[in-house]
């Protein structure tokens, strides 16, 4: 096969001098004929880096670059499970269903359709260790910043030991950002009036300390958002606490009120898979044929749900809004706190699994207020409405602050990289950046069939270059047709209304006009997409 060399890369800007400087004493200069030190980098330990690792073990022509030690996993914290680790608030779950969230070549065999925090964490880890994956991962490392060197054709690393601030660098041909799309030292945290006024505890999510005393107190959650319905249930749940921290004594809080701007749509779901338990308990199906069954049927239904969305937005408006009167019957909480005045799936829709949020607010526990926050009191919040809510513990369930690959400084050749500048080519490569990954899931179903696809698809790449001896791939705006691709302001997470979507214009990569360029949300075509149409198109550039 006749050689194609890498295009001239489009122009950055150039570094300030201070800059410049720094990342040369970052990354020093190298040797010509050096050889990378690792094939393929992978940053994080999450459901993302895992899932990637696997994909490579698995596969025969690459499994022996792990048994060679020329792949390796960084991760930042010191365990594996990256949000499944972080996460420690009371009742953190999965809002999407198990069969589609787990690994497809790994099932997730149980009822439960939802599942909380430890037992995804476990589940990632086993994967690890019964794939022999656990060797490959660097804990407490951070990938500080990264510098793709065109003469050499591989990607300058500085790790940094996040323990003892040391930092050492590696050089990989291919790096992998697995990292998620958040920051995970903190939440995205807006400054209210007078919130220092408040006497009493303001916590993030993000950032729960199992030490909190929330027995008998007043909690007002402010958030409508995934993480906030789950949270007001589990305050108010003795069992949930129990499932998620380790104190002395079961905490039940005294009242729980979610404050919100606007409403979300909530669509209450069977916490046990009917189907998965009709397959498995009636007709006797073995787990794994059962998980096959349930697990296509979920993806349809998925899909179905958002396709319905898309062209027929007043009905499903309507059937979730029906469902979740008939939910709050007899509570004395209007309907109006639980219709949005956006269509579904303008923003991420919420699951809470047998409607437990309904059954927490006809507990006469907790209540749901619609309203906007004039300032912080000291024993509460005062709303634009006069009223006042008085509270002990304030948990500010506002969102997750965007950030790429951990925060790492990227550049090319020296030269400043910005990613919110760039297209995102199958939702998985970068334009005109060599040699990188970085992975995202879907927002509308679960992340990890995304996820799947994405590394499935990395491993026939680097397979193809393997094979043919191609040390580098960028793709390309301008197909070898001079077909163009152009840029869209959405970027790869979508057209979400929500607000860390808006917040992320200038961080995430952006999608493009066309195939293959644009964000499909489609699971069927982008499995067609990724697993098999040829790998090498008009729109890649490979060099050797």
């Amino acid at each position: 096969m006749r050689t194609q060399y890498l295009p001239q890369l489009p122009a950055l800007p150039n570094l300030p001098k201070r800059a410049a400087a720094s990342a040369r004493r970052l990354l020093p200069a190298l040797p010509f004929n050096k050889k990378p030190d690792l094939e393929v980098l992978i940053i994080g330990a999450g459901v993302s880096g895992i899932a990637t690792a696997s994909h490579l073990q698995r596969d025969k022509l690459l499994s022996p670059l792990i048994t060679q030690k020329k792949v390796a996993i960084v991760e930042k914290r010191a365990a594996i499970g990256g949000t499944w680790d972080l996460f420690k608030y009371p009742g953190i779950r999965s809002d999407s269903d198990m069969t589609t969230f787990g690994f497809a070549h790994r099932p997730w065999l149980g009822k439960k359709t939802l599942a909380d925090a430890a037992s995804i964490k476990r589940y990632i880890e086993d994967t690890a260790t019964e794939e022999n994956l656990q060797p490959l991962i660097q804990f407490n490392t951070e990938v500080s910043a990264l510098n793709w060197s065109s003469r050499h054709q591989y990607w300058q690393a500085q790790l940094t030991d996040v323990t003892t601030g040391q930092t050492r660098h590696i050089t990989a041909r291919f790096v992998i950002g697995a990292t998620g799309y958040y920051d995970y030292d903190a939440g995205y945290q807006p400054v209210f009036k007078g919130q220092q006024a408040f006497n009493g505890k303001i916590v993030h999510p993000q950032l729960w300390d199992e030490t909190i005393d929330y027995d008998n107190k007043r909690v007002v959650v402010i958030g409508s958002g995934a993480t906030a319905v789950t949270l007001v249930p589990a305050l108010l749940s003795r069992d949930a606490y129990l499932a998620s921290a380790s104190p002395a004594k079961p905490q039940v809080a005294a009242q729980v009120i979610m404050l919100q701007r606007s409403p979300t749509y909530i669509a209450s779901i069977p916490s046990e898979d009917p189907s998965y338990v009709l397959l498995t308990e009636r007709f006797k199906l073995p787990p794994n044929a059962a998980y096959g069954l349930v697990r296509g049927r979920n993806i349809l239904l998925q899909q179905s749900l958002y396709r319905l969305s898309r062209v027929a937005p007043k009905l499903l408006k309507t059937i979730l809004t029906q469902r979740n009167k008939y939910a709050l019957k007899g509570s004395g909480v209007a309907l109006n706190h639980f219709v949005p005045d956006y269509n579904p799936w303008d923003e991420r829709l919420c699951a809470v699994p047998d409607g437990d949020l309904f059954k927490a607010i006809h507990t006469g526990h907790a209540d749901v207020v619609t309203d906007h926050i004039d300032h912080f009191t000291k024993d509460g919040i005062q709303l634009a409405s006069g009223r006042h809510l008085p509270a002990d513990i304030i948990i500010t369930a506002t969102g997750l602050k965007l950030q790429m690959l951990g925060g790492a400084k990227l550049t090319i050749d020296g030269k400043a990289l910005d990613v919110s500048a760039r297209m995102s080519y199958k939702a998985v490569l970068l334009e005109g950046v060599p040699n990188m990954a970085v992975l995202f899931g879907y927002t509308n179903a679960s992340w990890t069939l995304k996820i799947d696809l994405a590394a499935a698809y990395l491993t026939r790449l680097l397979r193809h270059m393997h094979h043919y001896g191609y040390k580098s791939v960028i793709p390309d705006a301008v197909a070898t047709d001079g077909e163009q691709a152009n840029r869209l302001p959405d970027t790869v997470m979508g057209s979400l209304s929500a607000g860390y979507i808006q917040r992320a214009q200038n961080t995430l990569p952006k999608q493009g006009d066309r195939y293959p360029w644009y964000v499909t949300n489609n699971y069927l075509s982008d499995r067609m997409m990724l697993k098999q149409h040829l790998v090498h198109d008009k729109w890649l550039r490979f060099g050797r």
